[in-house]
């Protein structure tokens, strides 16, 4: 089975995202891909498959742990294998759950169109605070949707310098996915940071997360007044992208490099 490894949301090998994608020529089970995915382990590796339409794949997505029904990193991963290997410049995922991803070469980059889902104002527990290292923070809400806690606090430094216990943090709270941790930037480059701790679904942190930003944008549209900003995820291998609420839609800005190319064998 041709598969790759591809760093997203970069412009430069050893950083960004790294995601696993792999091309079936048939049935794979998903005990299968979750091996494939615990083998390779990214936070994500996507599996795709070419359908009767032209320009039309289905996809996969599997952590280490599990099947995830949306992932924006592997998304833009397979894009950009499928744009550097074929002569298609646009291309639609249909993921597991039915949805149609619009994914489109532009220039450089590689824009996908991603849904937008509301959230909820929520509390979390003390003892989930004091497992990321946080004494107190701005907001708290919670997308239903991808069932990940939101928390927002006031400084970027603090955020990018959180150093998480994961086995407290793991059980300090049941029943999602995982906690995000967001600041408004200090500096004109970017309109916001943030960081996604995932252990009850994936890994420990997820370098960087595009999935996120079906709620994650539309939270700081509003907060910000603007529709376009530039986000950056600061964690060890750092990344960045473009976002832009269009109603019901976020279009997501990205880049990406092909570290290696292969064939799996299973």
């Amino acid at each position: 089975m041709k598969s790759y490894f591809v760093d997203s949301f970069t412009d430069e090998p050893f950083k960004g995202n790294p995601a696993g994608v792999c091309f079936l020529e048939g049935e794979l089970s998903e005990q299968v891909m979750l091996n494939i995915a615990q083998e390779f382990g990214f936070s994500e590796t996507a599996f795709v498959q070419s359908t009767k339409k032209d320009g039309t794949y289905t996809i996969k997505f599997f952590s280490p742990k599990k099947e995830i029904p949306l992932c924006g990193h592997a998304t833009l991963a397979a894009g950009k294998v499928i744009f550097e290997k074929t002569n298609l410049a646009e291309v639609v995922f249909i993921t597991s759950e039915k949805l149609e991803l619009a994914v489109k070469k532009q220039n450089n980059e590689i824009l996908m169109e991603f849904p937008v889902y509301d959230t909820v104002a929520a509390t979390v527990p003390a003892a989930t605070l004091t497992a990321l290292g946080l004494e107190e923070v701005v907001n708290t809400v919670y997308s239903p949707k991808n069932k990940i806690i939101v928390l927002e606090i006031s400084d970027p430094q603090l955020l990018a310098s959180l150093t998480p216990d994961f086995e407290a943090l793991l059980t300090s709270y049941n029943g999602i996915n995982g906690v995000l941790v967001t600041a408004r930037s200090a500096d004109k480059e970017y309109d916001f940071h943030y960081r996604y701790f995932w252990p009850w679904a994936g890994t420990n942190e997820d370098p960087v997360t595009g999935g996120v930003q079906t709620f994650l944008a539309k939270y700081w549209a509003e907060k910000l007044g603007k529709n376009r900003m530039n986000a950056f995820q600061s964690s060890k291998r750092t990344g960045r992208m473009t976002v832009e609420v269009q109603n019901n839609k976020v279009i997501i800005f990205g880049k990406a490099v092909i570290v290696l190319e292969g064939k799996l064998n299973y």
